[in-house]
């Protein structure tokens, strides 16, 4: 379960931006996760629950998640197709010279805060 490995990175990293803006409570966390990036939202969720009362100001934060739509590109006829739907093999031209463009990703998109609460 590498999610909640993700998760205290996470935590981590929103805990120092915390520290540096003098912010004593996160009120929300949004990350971008890719399509294919192998991340399951719903243990993410639940590890982000568990681990998000280890620190003060993450402990009541709600975690929020937005897909990345996994795109590939193919090099034969230079056009891009979903990912999940058609995998390695090109759609338009059956070439499977492809790679992934986009839906790999995993990003803090935004830490959200109430100005009066910190």
């Amino acid at each position: 379960m590498h999610e909640l490995g993700v998760v205290f990175y996470v935590i981590k990293d929103v805990k120092k931006v915390a520290e540096e803006n003098n912010i004593k409570k996160v009120e929300s966390v949004t990350v971008e996760i890719g399509e294919v990036s192998g991340v399951v939202h719903s243990m993410l969720k639940d590890c982000w629950d568990w681990a998000k009362k280890k620190e003060p100001v993450t402990e009541d934060t709600e975690l929020k998640i937005e897909t990345i739509e996994a795109v590939t590109f193919c090099e034969d006829c230079e056009k891009d197709y979903p990912t999940v739907k058609y995998g390695k093999k090109c759609p338009h031209c059956g070439s499977e010279h492809t790679f992934l463009k986009t839906g790999n990703e995993f990003m803090i998109k935004e830490i959200g805060v109430k100005d009066e609460d910190n």
